[in-house]
């Protein structure tokens, strides 16, 4: 089982956001907490193996290391100075990246043994072309590994954090808080609690441009359910993960209750893990 380097990947996830190669640098860190998830759930990572949605393209590589092949796709080819900078220093060749549609994957059917997804479900038009898609492309027996966080959760919102912790957007709305954010970034930055290099709003605003609002799914635990279930996979492993400041604050009966309940569990739940099976 591959080690977890918790300081190294807190390191890396300070100044992510300072370029694409230091996003891929931490994408490439964090990836063995993936493959952890993978393994814990009987899963062997080996084949050929695609991240569908790469970004920097680090947990690509990072795969490659354990496969066959590795095949990393994003819409926006941020891997470009990132993903290949990055296996050219550590020598990995068995890996491409290529620009394309998740919803619409230029791959025959049953090419690969393992597809990969990490928070890119929420940044999609259609979340069941997607998930078709990524059936389409696996192999019989084939293993997805899909992650992402209901939009309520501070993760899953994907917003800037306030020194002083005022969950703003369940109070104003998501519009009025990426509002508020956008200009706080902008005016009075010293008010979040992440420095540029971890914080894309800041490093916007000091660049003259508009932080778009790429969050196109609302994902709950419900609809995420609905989602799987009527894709084709078979769920062979989920976890959901709450985050650590309500497991600081609530007795283990009171956590388990409130966790079971339907809104409470999209702001109480910062990261959902699933392993399917075509």
């Amino acid at each position: 089982m591959r080690a977890i380097d918790d300081a190294a990947i807190r390191a890396a996830g300070e100044k992510r956001f300072r370029s694409e190669y230091d996003y891929a640098v931490f994408e490439y860190l964090r990836s063995a907490k993936v493959i952890q998830a993978l393994e814990r759930a009987g899963v062997r990572v080996a084949g050929r193996i695609l991240d569908s949605g790469c970004g920097g393209g680090g947990t690509a590589l990072s795969l490659a290391e354990e496969s066959e092949f590795a095949v990393g796709i994003d819409l926006a080819p941020r891997f470009r100075d990132a993903g290949t900078r990055l296996g050219a220093e550590k020598g990995i060749g068995n890996v491409a990246f290529l620009s394309g549609d998740g919803t619409k994957l230029p791959f025959r059917d049953g090419s690969f043994d393992l597809v990969f997804s990490h928070s890119v479900i929420e940044h999609l038009t259609s979340a069941t072309a997607y998930l078709a898609e990524c059936h389409r492309v696996l192999k019989p027996g084939g293993v997805m590994y899909l992650s992402t966080a209901p939009y309520l959760s501070l993760a899953g919102a994907h917003l800037p954090r306030l020194k002083v912790p005022v969950p703003i957007h369940l109070l104003l709305g998501r519009r009025l808080a990426f509002a508020t954010f956008r200009a706080l970034a902008r005016h009075a930055p010293w008010t979040l609690s992440e420095p540029r290099e971890a914080n894309s709003f800041i490093g916007c605003a000091e660049a003259g441009r508009e932080k778009q609002d790429d969050l196109l799914q609302k994902v709950t635990v419900r609809r995420m359910s609905a989602w799987i279930a009527g894709s084709g996979f078979r769920v062979v492993r989920e976890e959901r993960h709450v985050t650590g400041f309500f497991r600081r604050a609530l007795p283990g009966p009171l956590l388990r209750f409130c966790a079971a309940r339907p809104f409470l569990q999209d702001v109480m739940i910062g990261h959902i893990q699933c392993v399917l099976a075509k």
